[in-house]
């Protein structure tokens, strides 16, 4: 395989928390003409260092993918299409961009989301080392080989997953464990045939994509109605990760956590609270964490003003329950972190006591 600096090892003290400035789209107000809070990522980093969770350099900055990573899964032909102005308005449901050169549609559109990408394929390979990762942006599930969609320019679920099978040891099983609102049909068109690969998929069913070729690659699928509620939701989740991680054993968890099964949120059509997502987030990690299989989780879709705050607080609870344990080195810089430890070890005797 080619050699690619998304997988260079990050400084042993960060967290496997991958994030970069350059997710965040704006320009020239844009980015208001979609229901996306196109600054959600570096809202949600903002809201984890106010709680003193992470520090700009204790996590992992994420690198843009180059076209030979992306080549790894994309086709030259589809990567070609992107250079028209009109197809990534398309893809990314932003009108305008159609009327803007292509520079600056490469700079301000798909930078961002080729950077995103670049940080779920680093995250594969942190979770696995790591025991857990978190891509704070990511979560492209429209996206396959060779077509985008909904927003979702880059097959970067799909990449992290042949990246870890193609350099990693040991990772030849992957469970996608689809939670956001809408079927996730690219990472399903291009894992239809691979029995390496089992793909749960809960969803609205009345909503976009309703890509029924792509269902054909679902294990387990969960159709939820129109404004489904916490208590049948969790339940449903709870019992589906428990089913899907019982009946196939991967190396490997993705979790895509798309926020947009929030109540009110104008494309996904669910009615889950804020303290049921963050419940919701609890089930995959314990699930996953009980078993020892690493999880790699990217934060997809999400269309409110206030999922950024929600996504920090999933990873807040996540943290406080213990389930972000260190496997690896600890943190070796001067920093808050050193803090956590002191106190976790705090808590760890008291337990003991």
């Amino acid at each position: 395989p080619h050699r690619t600096e998304l997988y260079e090892e990050p400084p042993s003290g960060c967290w496997p928390i991958v994030y970069s400035p350059d997710y965040n789209i704006t320009f020239m107000g844009l980015e208001k003409l979609h229901p996306f809070d196109a600054g959600k990522w570096g809202k949600v980093i903002n809201y984890l260092k106010e709680e003193k969770l992470i520090a700009d350099d204790l996590i992992v900055q994420a690198r843009e993918a180059t076209d030979e990573d992306l080549l790894v899964v994309h086709t030259r032909r589809y990567l070609n299409k992107l250079k028209w102005s009109f197809v990534v308005a398309t893809i990314t449901e932003i009108p305008p961009v159609a009327f803007l050169p292509n520079f600056v549609v490469q700079r301000k559109v798909l930078k961002p989301l080729r950077t995103q990408t670049g940080g779920t394929i680093m995250a594969g390979k942190l979770a696995v080392d790591r025991g857990w990762a978190i891509n704070v942006g990511g979560g492209f599930h429209h996206c396959s080989s060779d077509k985008g969609g909904g927003f979702c320019a880059y097959a970067d679920i799909t990449l992290a997953i042949k990246f870890l099978f193609e350099r990693v040891q040991g990772v030849s099983r992957a469970t996608i464990i689809d939670l956001d609102a809408h079927q996730g049909n690219g990472h399903e068109r291009d894992f239809m045939d691979d029995p390496r690969v089992y793909i749960m998929d809960a969803y609205n069913r009345y909503i976009y994509p309703g890509d029924g070729f792509a269902k054909r690659a679902i294990k387990r699928k969960v159709e939820l109605e129109w404004g489904t509620e916490d208590t049948e939701y969790l339940q449903k989740v709870h019992m589906h990760v428990e089913g899907a991680l019982n009946e196939f054993k991967p190396d490997i968890v993705v979790y895509n956590a798309g926020t947009d099964i929030l109540d009110g949120d104008p494309l996904g059509g669910l009615a889950i609270s804020p303290q049921g997502i963050v419940k919701r987030d609890e089930v995959v990690f314990r699930a996953a964490r009980s078993r020892g299989i690493p999880v790699l989780m990217v934060t997809s879709g999400g269309y409110q003003k206030r999922t950024a705050r929600i996504i920090a607080d999933s990873i807040l609870n996540l943290h406080s329950l213990g389930l972000l344990g260190r496997q690896g080195p600890a943190c070796a810089l001067g920093s808050p972190s050193l803090e956590h430890m002191v106190r976790d070890t705090a808590k760890d005797l008291s337990n003991l006591s």
